[in-house]
């Protein structure tokens, strides 16, 4: 098979893997939900004299694992799970659970275009303009008389349903650390596969395709090009013979139930299959260079493709015509498997050029015109771990990243990860949109994620 490994870790982590920017902006919506859900139940509490609050929430989903892709493009589903206990709630049913939990929302979110909309397995609000949605699952708990959890949750669904409401990102975990991160590369290259032609609808969810990729993973190969053709392969001959897909957790309950499942099954193996059958070129003997960029060009439908596709001697002036720099950053999931659980909020305050300690929003909002908000140079910028409802935690890795035209002019990206302890200072050297982020690190795994924006401008 002709080798474009170079390639497809470059298409990786460029066009498929989400940037930090977008990465926080989706924690950031979380948390904003999470906030207006319960201010509503404070509101709904006052006016029916009830008194039901959530006992604790959940990452979950493709945040809480990582395999969020660009082609979502602004269809991110952003999963929370919302726990109440079970004796808060009184005997109340799921339907009539999760209509509590909508009537909440809806009371904070009268601004969006389409009320909250109440389904089988949660409540989604849905941003219009933008085509975000966010899923609350809805859940209850009680205390565990027997066994080695605290707790037993159960599921709003059509019934309360037992269900192991870390049990899928943990199992996602373990066969990260089991299988390496490029387990996780392949997940979110089908993923940008199944969203990769407008006009396709109907094919499987994220969770489906994630099963599917471990149960026919390819280990033996290491080539991430070779991993992902062949298992891909792999989960067409698969899928030829039989298309039901069990969870691998909360006793294998089934995934594929209606016809709807059913028509994204046959859609996902037809479509693979066919895409698949295009890349026989990449097997001959005689394949070249842009035959095979042209070749993956046709399964993605990918522009990054497209670009790669032209003369080496074109490729070769571009590449001449920009600023050569070292690509010294580094990304959490290729040191540790990530299973973000816990919230965390950087503490981050500025100081300098006569003005006192205080905290960079105050700093933004305060002292600088609006629309045009940065912080001078050399202003010292101290960051250290604000909040986070994670227990405990072995440690905090760092990393700062340099961001811009100034910061690749001087060869200067940094966005090394590294142990600097509890806190950390910087000074602000030169324009950019620059980030910080935190990385809690507990049991060999990444378990919480803190960003901040550092954005610096000219000299004051």
């Amino acid at each position: 098979m002709y080798d474009c490994s170079k390639e497809f870790n470059k298409f990786y982590r460029t066009e498929v893997v989400l940037s930090a920017k977008d990465e926080n902006e989706l924690r950031e919506k979380r948390k904003l939900n999470i906030k207006r859900l319960k201010d509503g139940l404070t509101e709904y509490n006052t006016e029916n004299g009830t008194n039901y609050k959530v006992s604790e929430n959940r990452i979950q989903g493709s945040m809480a694992m990582h395999t969020a892709v660009q082609n979502d493009e602004n269809d991110y589903d952003i999963d929370v799970g919302i726990v109440f206990e079970a004796e808060n709630l009184d005997d109340m049913g799921p339907l009539a659970t999760r209509n509590m939990v909508a009537n909440a929302l809806e009371r904070k979110t009268k601004q969006f275009a389409e009320s909250p909309d109440v389904k089988t397995s949660c409540v989604r609000l849905n941003y219009s303009s933008t085509g975000y949605h966010i899923d609350f699952a809805v859940f209850d708990r009680e205390r565990n008389s027997i066994g080695e959890n605290e707790y037993i949750y159960k599921h709003a669904g059509v019934k309360w349903t037992p269900r192991g409401i870390k049990a899928l990102e943990e199992w996602f975990s373990n066969e990260t650390k089991s299988k390496g991160n490029d387990f996780r590369k392949i997940v979110r290259l089908s993923k940008m596969f199944c969203k990769s032609q407008p006009a396709w609808k109907n094919m499987p969810s994220g969770l489906i395709q994630t099963v599917l990729c471990e149960e026919k993973y390819a280990s033996n190969y290491s080539r991430i090009d070779e991993l992902f053709y062949y298992t891909m392969s792999a989960i067409v001959d698969r899928l030829e013979i039989w298309l039901e897909v069990a969870a691998p957790v909360d006793n294998g309950r089934p995934l594929v139930t209606r016809e709807v499942d059913y028509t994204r099954m046959k859609n996902w193996k037809n479509r693979l299959k066919s895409k698949l059958d295009s890349l026989d070129i990449l097997f001959e003997n005689n394949c070249g260079h842009n035959d095979a960029i042209n070749a993956w060009y046709g399964f993605f439908n990918h522009k990054f493709w497209e670009n790669n596709g032209m003369t080496s001697t074109r490729r070769s002036f571009d590449v001449d015509k920009v600023h050569r720099i070292s690509e010294t950053e580094e990304f959490i999931e290729d040191l540790y498997p990530v299973h973000e659980q816990y919230e965390v909020n950087i503490d981050c305050k500025v100081s300098g050029n006569g003005f006192r300690v205080m905290p960079i929003g105050d700093y933004l909002d305060k002292y600088v015109p609006r629309f045009k908000k940065f912080i001078p140079y050399n202003f010292s910028i101290d960051c250290k771990v604000a909040y986070t409802d994670c227990p405990s935690y072995d440690k905090i890795l760092w990393k700062v990243l340099n961001v811009g035209e100034e910061a690749r002019r001087r060869n200067d990206i940094r966005g090394r990860i590294e142990d600097r302890g509890e806190k950390i200072n910087e000074n602000s050297t030169f324009k950019g949109n620059h980030y910080i982020e935190c990385y809690l690190i507990k049991n060999g795994i990444c378990v919480g994620i803190g960003h901040i924006n550092v954005p610096i401008g000219q000299e004051a």
